[in-house]
């Protein structure tokens, strides 16, 4: 025989406690979408108890993580596989941008310093 899982709660008490106000605020019309609340008005139940568990989370109440969605999953694997191609070429090309940018620094700063020598040797000739 197969060894059975301890059931167990999946949420917390204090979670169940927080989804139940969020519930109510809703009913109430103050919960609002947002950090700041000026989202607007939350009228799905969904949303609500999403709200609920979110701030069950801060709080540090048992909720389980997040679940992450087969669309997300499936892009990140898509992503890294054509990232990884792409990666060296980047590496590459932005070394030799930075040393571009550093030596058109270098070139700019010489010709301040002719300007500024070169200014300066003439006023002492004008005064000699």
């Amino acid at each position: 025989m197969a060894a059975k899982k301890s059931g167990g709660r999946k949420y917390g008490k204090s979670a169940g406690k927080s989804v139940k106000s969020a519930m109510h605020r809703r009913k109430k019309g103050t919960l609002k979408r947002g950090k700041s609340g000026h989202g607007g008005k939350v009228t799905s139940r969904k949303q609500a108890i999403a709200i609920g568990l979110s701030e069950a989370r801060e709080k540090g109440a048992k909720v389980p993580r997040k679940r992450s969605t087969k669309r997300a999953s499936s892009k990140k694997s898509t992503s890294k596989r054509s990232t990884s191609k792409r990666s060296t070429a980047k590496k590459s090309s932005s070394k030799r941008s930075s040393s571009r940018k550093s030596t058109a620094r270098k070139s700019t700063a010489r010709k301040s310093t002719a300007r500024k020598s070169s200014g300066r040797k003439s006023t002492r000739k004008r005064s000699s």
